[in-house]
């Protein structure tokens, strides 16, 4: 049995696959909060380049991928796909486990596939400076990496609860030139606002996305960069399947599960979209996206048009939400601790093409060491929940042939205090209770 199944550089792939036009029922335009009305490009273009809201709002099934960025991707790219035999032999099943390492990367996840061309368009449009948020700290790790490359200056609005929990992906981002600050801070009017009505507050994602926009706003050499949600970041992470499916091809075999985890949709997306137009085409494929119980937006969320941060800056997105103002508990799944799901994913989930599934802190971590003992890499806490849904599905039937394939979205080499917290028993679960769900989702906007 071949362990790995590895591609040479030269079949990487040249276009990323654009998975909108193949969507049915399609995606809803993001609308302007101000008219209600749809919001063209040409309004995004005060924080975000042309080359990407050219991609964002692209009917091309296919785009290529400039060779600038193939050259930085071959530093990782293509990455490997793993047969989880131990793993298998240690639960007892007869299904057959597949996993995309995306821990090969630079920065140890799969953040890199987008922050990389997204630096590259921003570059080219003359920009000298990106601002940017994190939750656990890959993204701002990813896009630190991509600026480097690039000669960008960089600033990080790194989530408090993750600033204070692992402090080695600030020193990896200050290793490649970042500034990183704790969201929220006080160098923003919104981050000051906060903290003067909640001073213990653990941060989110939405509020330090508002204080990297207001950066961004506040500067003529300033764009901002999103690490996820957006249809470009979907695109860029569609790598991910396109070198899986060539991989699944020469393992001769074909997933019957696909499996990824589930903050702002894109390392999932991008390991799921390009089996889509199989599954239109009659093959018989489950697509399941794991998140959080403690942040469970795609099945405790309402399917709405919101914003996309706390200071209702972003366009309107129709997408599965738990309300803008939404602050999930401080677990240790950073990365996943965001209120609305991409469009991509929603529509999909709208269109029961993806399954959505919830999962428990303690049990991700569970599976995460039953993972470092058998497969012999220890996940990132948000990857634990991937690996975890791919136990619950090798488990159903003991004695089903099936095949799954999971995203193994980033190593955790540098969460290794969330595990030692774990092991003292110091993490618990967490059930976001139903009464302050409803408190948030009544503060949707009226469209």
């Amino acid at each position: 049995m071949q362990k790995k199944i590895l591609l040479r550089d030269d079949e990487m792939p040249t276009q990323w696959y654009n998975v909108v036009p193949d969507i049915p029922g399609g995606l809803k335009p993001p609308l302007d909060p101000e008219t209600s009305q749809p919001m063209g490009p040409e309004k995004l273009a005060a924080i975000f380049p042309m080359g990407l809201l050219e991609q964002e709002m692209s009917d091309k099934r296919f785009i290529d991928i400039p060779e600038e960025v193939r050259e930085i991707y071959t530093i990782w790219r293509p990455a490997p796909l793993v047969r989880a035999a131990n793993l298998e032999k240690a639960l007892g099943t007869k299904a057959r486990i597949y996993f995309k390492n995306e821990s090969v990367s630079p920065v140890g996840s799969h953040k890199t596939n987008s922050a990389v061309p997204q630096a590259y368009f921003n570059m080219k449009e003359g920009v000298k400076r990106l601002t940017t948020e994190t939750g656990a700290g890959q993204w701002g790790c990813a896009l630190s990496f991509a600026t480097s490359k690039f000669n960008i200056e960089c600033k990080v609005y790194m989530v408090r609860v993750s600033y204070d929990q692992k402090p080695y992906r600030k020193s990896m981002m200050h290793t490649y030139g970042a500034e990183i600050v704790p969201s929220p801070s006080p160098t923003t009017q919104v981050g000051r606002r906060i903290l003067a009505e909640y001073p213990d507050t653990p941060g989110s994602l939405g509020i330090a996305i508002s204080e990297a926009i207001e950066d961004a706003f506040a500067r003529d050499d300033t764009k901002y960069a999103l690490g996820s949600v957006l249809n470009h970041t979907i695109l860029h992470q569609s790598i991910i399947g396109l070198e899986a499916k060539k991989q699944m091809e020469l393992a001769g075999d074909y997933p019957d599960v696909i499996i990824g985890c589930c903050g702002g949709g894109s390392n999932f997306a991008g390991i799921a979209t390009p089996y889509v137009p199989d599954y239109l085409e009659g093959k018989k494929i489950r697509f399941i996206g794991v998140e959080p119980a403690s942040c469970p937006s795609l099945t405790m969320g309402k399917l709405a048009y919101d914003f996309g941060d706390v200071a209702k800056t972003t366009p309107l997105l129709y997408m599965y939400t738990l309300g803008h103002d939404f602050i999930p508990p401080g677990i240790h799944a950073g990365g996943l601790r965001y209120h609305g799901m991409s469009p991509i994913v929603s529509a999909l989930v709208r269109e029961n093409i993806i399954e959505p599934m919830s999962v428990h802190q303690l049990e991700c971590f569970e599976a995460g060491v039953l993972f470092a003992k058998t497969e012999g890499i220890i996940p990132a806490p948000e990857t634990c929940h991937a690996v975890r849904a791919a136990i619950i599905e090798a488990t159903r039937d003991l004695n089903e042939p099936k095949t799954i394939l999971f995203n193994f979205s980033g190593h955790g080499l540098i969460d290794m205090a969330s595990y030692d917290k774990f092991y003292s028993g110091q993490l618990q679960n967490f059930d976001y209770p139903e009464e302050a769900l409803a408190r948030s989702l009544a503060n949707l906007p009226k469209i």
